[in-house]
Parts: structure tokens; C-alpha cells; sequence
């Protein structure tokens, strides 16, 4: 009994040896990000099995319209992460408390902007990114239900973000793995049973989410050891609204170029036809499970990070990055090789088409090497933003996404038009992204070890 409330009890990461507490952090969430990534993943195998390869791309075509506009949500909950870290490890527990507070009110005001806001731009940015017309209906539906629904995305990733910034990682995988489970079957008996189609898909997403949120409000009522969560703690605090925000803001920004130039690209993609916009969605949706070692680390570094800084410890910090990256690069090098070898097997969970799984399975050699260089990244990266440092990955992100990234796409695309290929041959969408993360790999490694990211806790800044 003691062991199980020991998984459900907030972690002080400022003890013991540093890869161990970085590893133990990093499992349940890494089992909890690819629940994650699992939604959207069930949501394309039903949909690609039940109702065909055009509900698949209707899928994917919606998927970059909808995390550009989750975007205002996106800052809040890097900026609570931070904060919560840093007075949770220096046991700060008034300040705590007015960060939670003033961390899920804010989450309610930039919910209901998404609800109110998401519908109305849904089908106009379809139809700039020439989404063609035989999915377009789908994808407005898909997208509308989303963003109605919002509220449950929205709530969960704060809350479970507050749970990690605590050290409680285990808690957020359950819940998640919950609604997961419960996403499946909703899913299967929206779309095979109800014959709802691509927004019986969506239906269920928003539903299962909005349990998860419910199960995390609960478990953050009853940690009362902790911190104190009442009616006063809710009022909206000026002064921590601001900390938030200052510090959720760049990466918020990075969320935002990163969705605006997916979409962007998206546009790309669409102009190759509907087999290469299919292609996308399953190489994407393989990539999303691919990366989740990546972003588990990085966000395991962001709170080991931000509690040793709130507790004066830097030496662990140093200790903690090169056990947690070198870890995290081992986990990039097997997951790497394991597609190379095992890729077709993967590509055919979502369709029977052979001539769409040869293209992915060709599209996904080219991204393959690109995830070790990503594990460099968001390790690093999650150690600067841990320390409150969110603009040096968000310039990162600027330089590699905007000015890397979107033109070398165009670019390729343009030089390799032919007969064959009327708007230029469909690997340039993946050869740039390799590129980016290859060079962003090599920036971001540079930036840390120049060491400005040492100065920019919050508690640190308190104390001057």
C-alpha cells in the first residue's frame, strides 16, 4: 500500500542520483505520451479501415489547422510547468499555490476563446490551404467538433502538466491511459457501429479527454499536503499571470511557427494529391510515436531542471543533462534502427493499399536518422526552458522552422518538377524536415553550452 502512494505522490527530484530520478520520471510518461499519440493514431487506423484512404487525408489535412489554433493554450501550460517546478523544489508553498490557481483559471479564459473563435476560422483556412473538395466537409466537421469541445484537451494537458511540475508523473500516465482505452472503444462504435463517420472520430476524442481532465482536477484536489487549491487560490493573480504568460509566451510562439508552418506546408502537400497526403498522415503518425522518447526527456529535463534550480543545486542540473541526454540518444539510435528494419510492418497497421505503403515506408527512410538529433534537442532545450529560459529554443525553432525549413521545402519541390512530377517531387516536404532538425540539433547544443539559460529561474530572479 505504502509503494502504491509513493507512485501517486509528488517526486522531490532534488534527491538521490540524478539519471535515476530523470529515468523514473521519464517512463510514466513516456507510456503516457504515446497514449497520447495514441488518440490520433486509432483515430486513422478506424477511419483509414472503416471508411477509406480520402477520410484518412481528411484527417491529417485538419491536423495542422488544429494545433495552430491550440496554440493559446499551448503557453500557458509550458509557463505553469516552470513555475510550479521551481517553487515546488524550493518549497515555496503560498507561491505554489496562487500558480495553480491562477494557472487553471487562465486555462478556462484561453478554452473559451478556442471555443468561440476555432469554428468560425475552420472551413476559410481549409480552403486557403486548397484542401480538395472531396474532404473538405470532413475535415470542417472534424475540425468544429474539436474545437467546441476543447475545453477537455485544454484542462487536461494543464493539470497533467501541474502533476508533472510536482514530480507526479505516474498519476497523469493512469489517467490517460484511461481515457485511452475509453477513446478506442468510443471510437469503434461511433464510426463501425453508429456509421458517424470522420466526426464520430472527433466525438470520441473529445469525450475520452474530457474525462482525463476531470480525473486530474480530482487527484490535485486531494493534495492537500502539498498545496492549497480554494476559491481564493483561483482569483486571477496579476503577478503570476504575467510570470506565466512571460514565460509560456516563447514557447507558445514556438507551438504557433511550428502549426503555421506545418500548415504552410500542408499546402505542399496537399498539391501532390490525395496518395501523398495519405502518405503524410501515416508517416506522421509513425514519426508522432517516434518522437515521444524525445519529448518524454525533454520534459523530464524541464522539471529536473526547474526544481534543482529552485533548490540552489546547479552542480545536479549539469550532472542530470549529460545523463539525461545521453540516455535520450540511445533510446533515438534503437527506435532509429528499429524502423529501418520493421518499417513496412508499421506502415501496414493503417492501410491494405501497397503502393501506399511503399511510399510511406520510402518517405519514412528519409526522416529516420533526423530523431537522434531531436533527442539533442529536447533534452537541451528542456533544461533551458527549465530554467526559464523559453526564448532561446523559441529563436531556435524560428530560424530552423521559418527560415530553414518552409523555403528548402518550396525549394526542392520547385527544382525537381518534371513530366512525372507537374509541382515537384513529394520528398522534398521530408528532406527539409531532416535538415531542420539536423541544424537545430547543432544550434541548440552551441546555445547551452554558452550557459545565459544559468540566470533566468524565477526564484532566482525573486531573490535579487
Amino acid at each position: 500500500m505504502a509503494k502504491a502512494q509513493a507512485l501517486f505522490a509528488p517526486k522531490d527530484m532534488t534527491q538521490g542520483t540524478p539519471w535515476k530520478r530523470i529515468v523514473e520520471f521519464t517512463i510514466p510518461m513516456l507510456i503516457g505520451n504515446v497514449a497520447q499519440q495514441f488518440y490520433n493514431t486509432a483515430d486513422s487506423i478506424i477511419v483509414g479501415r472503416y471508411i477509406g484512404d480520402n477520410a484518412l487525408a481528411a484527417v491529417g489535412s485538419a491536423s495542422p489547422v488544429l494545433n495552430l489554433l491550440l496554440v493559446l493554450f499551448v503557453g500557458v501550460a509550458v509557463g505553469a510547468g516552470i513555475m510550479v517546478s521551481q517553487y515546488f523544489g524550493a518549497k515555496d508553498r503560498e507561491q505554489l499555490s496562487k500558480t495553480i490557481g491562477t494557472c487553471i483559471t487562465l486555462t478556462a479564459i484561453t478554452s473559451g476563446a478556442i471555443m468561440m473563435i476555432g469554428p468560425l476560422v475552420s472551413r476559410p483556412l481549409l480552403v486557403f490551404l486548397n484542401t480538395p473538395p472531396t474532404i473538405i466537409d470532413w475535415c470542417a466537421a472534424y475540425l468544429n467538433i474539436f474545437f467546441l469541445g476543447s475545453a477537455g484537451f485544454s484542462f487536461y494537458n494543464i493539470l497533467s502538466g501541474v502533476l508533472r511540475g510536482l514530480g507526479d508523473s505516474f498519476s497523469a500516465l493512469v489517467f490517460l491511459l484511461t481515457s485511452t482505452a475509453l477513446n478506442v472503444v468510443l471510437d469503434i462504435l461511433f464510426v463501425a457501429r453508429f456509421g458517424m463517420g470522420v466526426p464520430g472520430v472527433a466525438l470520441a476524442t473529445v469525450i475520452a479527454q474530457g474525462i482525463s481532465a476531470a480525473l486530474c482536477l480530482l487527484k490535485l484536489l486531494r493534495m492537500k499536503d502539498s498545496f492549497d487549491l480554494n476559491c481564493s487560490m483561483l482569483k486571477l493573480n496579476k503577478e503570476h499571470s504575467i510570470s506565466v504568460i512571460k514565460l509560456g509566451l516563447p514557447s507558445g510562439l514556438t507551438q504557433a511557427i511550428f502549426s503555421l508552418a506545418m500548415i504552410i506546408v500542408q499546402s505542399l502537400t496537399n498539391s501532390f494529391g490525395e496518395m501523398v497526403i495519405a502518405c503524410n498522415v501515416i508517416v506522421m503518425r509513425v514519426d508522432g510515436f517516434a518522437m515521444m522518447p524525445n519529448f518524454s526527456f525533454g520534459s523530464a529535463m524541464t522539471t529536473f531542471a526547474g526544481q534543482n534550480i529552485g533548490a540552489k543545486k546547479m552542480d545536479r542540473v549539469e550532472q542530470g543533462t549529460e545523463d539525461g541526454t545521453k540516455i535520450a540518444v540511445a533510446v533515438s539510435t534503437t527506435i532509429t534502427i528499429i524502423l529501418l528494419v520493421f518499417g513496412h510492418h508499421l506502415m501496414r497497421v493503417f492501410t491494405d493499399t501497397a503502393e501506399l505503403v511503399d511510399l510511406s515506408m520510402h518517405m519514412m527512410r528519409i526522416l529516420a536518422l533526423g530523431y537522434i538529433a531531436m533527442a539533442v534537442t529536447q533534452c537541451l532545450s528542456g533544461v533551458m526552458r527549465g530554467a526559464g529560459d523559453t526564448i532561446t529554443p523559441m529563436w531556435i525553432s524560428l530560424i530552423t522552422t521559418v527560415v530553414i525549413r518552409v523555403p528548402l521545402a518550396y525549394g526542392i519541390a520547385y527544382f525537381t518538377r518534371s513530366q512525372l512530377y507537374p509541382t515537384g517531387r513529394p520528398e522534398s516536404t521530408f528532406i527539409s524536415l531532416l535538415i531542420s532538425w539536423t541544424i537545430g540539433a547543432i544550434l541548440t547544443t552551441r546555445y547551452y553550452r554558452k550557459g545565459a539559460w544559468r540566470e533566468k529561474g524565477v526564484t532566482n530572479q525573486e531573490g535579487q
